[in-house]
Formats: structure tokens, C-alpha cells, sequence
């Protein structure tokens, strides 16, 4: 049996690395003359520039930022190895991504993109003359309004002052002054790399959709909302003409709306996976596998649109072969997932709070993987035992004569 495992990494817990490998092990336990091929893929999120700095022979950068509660982090992005014209990858979660918002400082409407602005101007003093901006696994919902501040916007108030970090402060936006925007903007080739079925603004706009997990409540969330409406409206109006709309375009609500902010500098927004997979190999390995196993945290009603397990999927269906996800959580309509993915198990062996879960995180899903093969090989076999096995004769009751 060849087996593929394609899969990304679980936010907040194991790397991609870590989880493949994990995985594998689990399999292995099972099947151990399964013939195993891991493939950490980058989603855009946390270990994006690590593995495609890895993968086409570039290198990291380190380069200390503004962390996204406004206190300094070791940050990161990557020079790319790949042909063309020099490319950074600036992986936003390295600044401003979940990990680093403790869980008691988490409030969508103060958090800040700045160190991801810091990192794309720190890219241009090293001469990239392409920027790929990785945009996943975020702890913001400013618009990127921090961002484009610290590339030198100034976004001020009805009585001409700045204002502070943060989406919540978007609703006194009256003006922003591009004059000290940075001009090499306008000359680097900016490329944002998302999910094209996150938006800005509206009932699916990231602030309602996004905000809860990373702390807001349901009023906090319904006034996020219309501050970045106010944003985008203001980005339109004081930095057109821009080509999209910046409340509902495609991508527009990445990485709590920096899909946004960056498309009104020029930035064009991407499907991420026709970038970040665009020279790796993944079509190969899954046209030979026999079963693809990928993973995610939680499936559910989101991971057809735009997440790893679902494009991992999508690949894998152009070659007919049968995809098992495994998960964490198994969310709301999460038989959604059906027809691209064809099975899916949840590795947890029983009901625990979130923190034991992901202390045990790789215990837990080495085991799972463990489990769900074993149901898979049982399967198999029984179906195999079916198909060769003979039909049963029918058996006839004879009627007694005279009856």
C-alpha cells in the first residue's frame, strides 16, 4: 500500500513537519509495509517561510518587530531560492500571527499588522524585487491598517491626529495621508497570497466570521465590522483608484483584513495555493498513492473553502484517489467536506478540555492515525474477503406431499 500524507500544521501546537511525521508513525504502527511518503505543505501560516526557504534553497531572515499587542518579537521572513527576479516570502503569522497574542490579551480591535509592514520595508532594504506575503494563522483584524502605518500612511482623525493601533480605532477614520507611503511600493512586485473566500466586511466578512476566535465578542465583533467598512470605504477614497471592491472582493478579508490594506498599495491578491504549491511537487506523489491522509484541527463547514485539507483533496480527486482527514474537532457541517474528502475521523480517544488536548497533541494524534488506518486496512480486507468469496447456495424449503 502506498500512502501519501499531505498535510499542513495545527495552529498553535505542531508544526507541518511534526504533524506528518506524526502521522506517519501512526500509519506505520498499522501498516508497517506501507510504502509512506510525508509532504509538509505551507498554507500560508506559521512555518510557511521556513519550509519554502527549505524547499527552494533560499534562507531565512531573522529580524526583531513589532509583535502584534504592540511588544517587540523575533520575527522572521525568508529570501526564496527559486529563479526570477530576488523574492521574500513575509510570513504575517511571523509578526502577527495567533501564537503571539497570550490567550488573556486577545482583542481583535487592539491587535496590529504593524511588524508585517516592518518586515515587507525590512524585505525592500534587502532588495526583493518580488514580495509574496503569506497570509494565514493570524491573531489581527485591523485591515492592515497597522501595516501600511508602519510603511509610513498616516491615518488620522476628525481633528487631524493619528490615531492609535488597532481595527477597533478605525471607526474614527476620517482621513489618511499617503504622502510618506513608502515609493518603492510602487515599484516591488507584491503579491498576496490568501484565501479567496475570505472578505472584509458584511455577515461573512472576517471581523464575524474570524473575530470570535480570536476574542471578540458577538458586539465586538457586529463593531470591528463596521470599522473596517469604514476602511475600506476611506482606502478607496483617499488611495484610489484601486480596480476592487475592498469590502467584498475575493481575498479582501485575509489574515483579519490585510488582503485588504495591501491591495489598496498595490498588492494583488492570489489564491494561496497557486502560489505557495506552484514549485512543489504534490501532483506526482498523489497520482501513485494508494490512500491520501491529510489533516487539520477542526473540519468543518470552512475547510472546503480555501484550507489545506479541501485543496490537498482537489488534487487528489484529478487522480481518483480515495483522501482520509483527520482532525482534533469535528465541526458543523462538517459533511460538507464530502466529495472531495471521503472520509474523516477525529483523533481524540474521548471528550477533553482543548488545554489537555493539545499538551497531548502528538501522543494523540500518532494514535488517531494509529486508529483510523486500522478501521481503514479492517475495510478493506473485508471487502476484499467479499469479493472472492463464493456466493452462498440458496436454500429452498421442500413442501411435504399432501400439504
Amino acid at each position: 500500500m502506498r500512502i501519501v500524507i499531505a498535510t499542513g500544521g495545527f495552529k498553535e501546537s505542531l508544526a507541518a513537519e511534526e504533524v506528518a511525521a506524526l502521522i506517519a508513525r501512526g500509519v506505520h504502527h498499522a501498516a508497517p509495509d506501507a510504502s509512506i511518503t510525508a509532504l509538509p505543505l505551507p498554507d500560508g501560516g506559521e512555518g510557511t517561510a521556513r519550509m519554502l526557504a527549505a524547499a527552494s534553497g533560499g534562507r531565512l531572515v531573522p529580524h526583531r518587530a513589532t509583535g502584534p499587542t504592540g511588544a517587540p518579537v523575533d520575527a522572521h521572513y525568508a529570501i526564496l531560492g527559486w529563479p526570477g527576479p530576488r523574492t521574500a516570502l513575509v510570513e504575517m503569522a511571523a509578526a502577527a500571527g495567533l501564537r503571539l497574542v497570550p490567550p488573556d490579551a486577545r482583542d481583535p480591535g487592539r491587535t496590529t499588522t504593524a511588524g508585517v509592514g516592518e518586515l515587507i520595508a525590512h524585505a525592500l532594504d534587502a532588495g526583493a524585487a518580488r514580495i509574496l506575503v503569506g497570509c494565514g494563522d493570524s491573531g489581527t483584524s485591523d485591515g492592515g491598517a497597522g501595516a501600511l502605518q508602519a510603511l509610513g500612511a498616516r491615518l488620522l482623525d476628525g481633528s487631524g491626529r493619528e490615531l492609535p493601533r488597532g481595527g477597533a480605532a478605525l471607526a474614527r477614520l476620517e482621513r489618511i495621508d499617503a504622502s510618506g507611503l513608502d515609493p518603492r511600493l510602487a515599484r516591488v512586485e507584491l503579491v498576496v497570497a490568501c484565501n479567496p473566500f475570505n472578505v472584509l466586511c458584511g455577515p461573512a466578512g472576517v471581523a464575524r466570521v474570524y473575530g470570535p476566535q480570536k476574542g471578540a465578542t458577538p458586539a465586538q465583533a457586529d463593531a470591528l465590522d463596521r470599522a473596517l467598512c469604514r476602511w475600506a470605504r476611506i482606502l478607496e477614497r483617499d488611495l484610489g483608484p484601486i480596480g476592487i471592491d475592498l469590502r467584498g472582493a475575493p481575498g479582501t478579508g485575509a489574515s483579519g483584513g490585510l488582503g485588504a490594506g495591501l491591495a489598496a498599495v498595490g498588492g494583488r491578491l492570489v489564491p494561496r495555493f497557486e502560489v505557495l504549491l506552484a514549485h512543489l511537487d504534490l501532483d506526482g506523489p498523489l497520482a501513485a498513492a494508494d490512500l491520501v491522509i491529510t489533516a487539520e484541527g477542526a473540519i468543518d463547514r470552512q475547510t472546503s473553502r480555501g484550507k489545506l485539507p479541501g485543496e490537498v483533496a482537489r488534487r487528489a480527486k484529478r487522480h481518483a484517489r480515495p483522501v482520509l482527514a483527520l482532525a482534533a474537532a469535528i465541526g458543523p457541517d462538517a459533511r460538507l467536506v464530502y466529495g472531495g474528502i471521503d472520509a474523516y475521523a477525529c483523533i481524540l480517544p474521548g471528550p477533553m478540555p482543548k488545554t489537555e488536548a493539545m499538551a497531548r497533541c502528538a501522543e494523540i494524534l500518532a494514535d488517531g492515525a494509529e486508529r483510523a488506518l486500522r478501521m481503514v486496512l479492517l475495510g478493506t480486507g473485508l471487502a476484499r474477503a467479499a469479493g472472492h468469496r463464493a456466493p452462498a447456495p440458496v436454500s429452498r424449503a421442500r413442501t411435504p406431499k399432501g400439504a
